[in-house]
């Protein structure tokens, strides 16, 4: 086991701030103090900055960031949400290295302190599972244009017979005949679903106001799938406008709201509730699969709901085809919001525990040559 160093006390039991510091986070740690210090490394921490804690701890490890860091808002959530939080693609600027861009986690200790987990990946930034999704889709792309060709076809074809067969039939058949029209009208729409990840078209994209379209969606589901439920709003009204297609902007979000209030209606006793955030993240940047830095995407919006959570066993496939937690979904909302997400150059993630599952989409904000001259 990895040596544990320490230098000072923080207000807690020193072995609890070991515990939580090394025994819980195997990867590159530190724990920051109240006072903005670094009170503790793992020595994964050591080999990443090649420092020992002597050094590593001296002045103000927040002090020692550049203004606006994203770092700093990422521990600043963590005691201001008294949760853990998370935030891929930033920009690791510190004790005198080169930068270099890091997935990270921040997570409140009590009295003030952070621990702060880094996790640095080979080549591009959340490759590995953007890679295995976009893998995916590309697959669910060819079978999309292969079913809507080979299948629509004979599926009317059939509906047609089934309804002919319905009229003259006699009236304890008529139910049968009913039940195959009902039926090629469920393959049709799984088809249309998939249909969908054929377009490779990129979006086209004009500067939006995302509030305007949050509201849209919240008018739509309001007195629909979320009918009975608490829904609030915590805006930031001071946000750009981002590069998107209206249409699309809607989907993704729909199906956000849609998935939240049938997790919090699940709950059964009445006190569902969703919530939606949006904020400004300094310095996020979003990689593709190829490892090209994209645009930065810094507007956030959050969907929170309280419901019971995704099951741990679906959560590092959740963004794939075919995975779902409803019994009679087709499991293509998912991958399909994912890749409308990608195709306007953002990023999507989420965190869930029984109680409270959240859903993060990262967007860029509208730059000059976004707007039509």
């Amino acid at each position: 086991m990895s040596s544990r160093k320490t230098v000072r006390s923080t207000g807690f039991e020193l072995e609890e701030l070991k515990a939580a510091a090394f025994d819980l986070s195997p990867e590159p740690s530190l724990v920051i103090d109240k006072d903005g210090a670094v009170a503790a490394v793992n020595e994964a921490a050591e080999a990443l900055f090649g420092q020992g804690l002597g050094l590593l701890a001296r002045g103000r490890f927040r002090a020692a960031l550049p203004a606006g860091s994203a770092l700093v808002d990422l521990l600043n959530r963590a005691i201001e949400e008294n949760a853990r939080v998370r935030e891929r693609g930033l920009e690791i600027n510190l004790f005198g290295l080169p930068p270099f861009e890091a997935d990270g986690a921040a997570a409140p200790l009590g009295d003030g302190a952070v621990l702060l987990t880094l996790h640095v990946r080979g080549g591009s930034l959340g490759g590995e599972r953007n890679g295995v999704e976009a893998a995916s889709l590309r697959s669910i792309v060819g079978l999309g244009r292969m079913l809507a060709h080979e299948i629509k076809n004979p599926l009317a074809g059939i509906r047609g017979a089934a309804q002919l067969l319905g009229s003259g039939a006699r009236p304890e058949d008529v139910p049968l005949a009913q039940l195959i029209v009902n039926e090629t009208d469920r393959v049709r729409r799984l088809v249309d679903r998939m249909e969908a990840f054929s377009d490779d078209a990129p979006p086209m994209r004009t500067p939006l106001n995302i509030h305007e379209v949050l509201d849209r969606v919240r008018a739509l589901v309001a007195n629909g799938a979320a009918e009975g439920l608490t829904l609030r709003e915590h805006y930031d009204p001071s946000l750009p406008p981002t590069p998107g297609d209206e249409d699309q902007l809607i989907q993704i979000f729909l199906n956000l709201l849609k998935n939240a209030a049938e997790a919090a209606h699940s709950r059964g006793d009445g006190r569902g509730e969703i919530s939606i955030f949006t904020a400004y993240r300094h310095g996020v940047r979003v990689r593709s699969a190829r490892g090209q830095v994209l645009r930065g995407a810094p507007l956030e919006i959050r969907v929170v709901d309280n419901g019971p959570g995704v099951p741990p066993h679906l959560r590092e496939s959740l963004f794939q085809p075919f995975v779902t937690t409803k019994t009679h979904g087709a499991g293509l909302g998912l991958a399909l919001v994912a890749k409308l997400v990608a195709g306007h150059g953002g990023l999507i993630d989420f965190e869930s525990e029984p109680g409270r599952t959240m859903f993060r989409v990262l967007l860029p904000i509208a730059s000059q040559e976004d707007y039509p001259v």
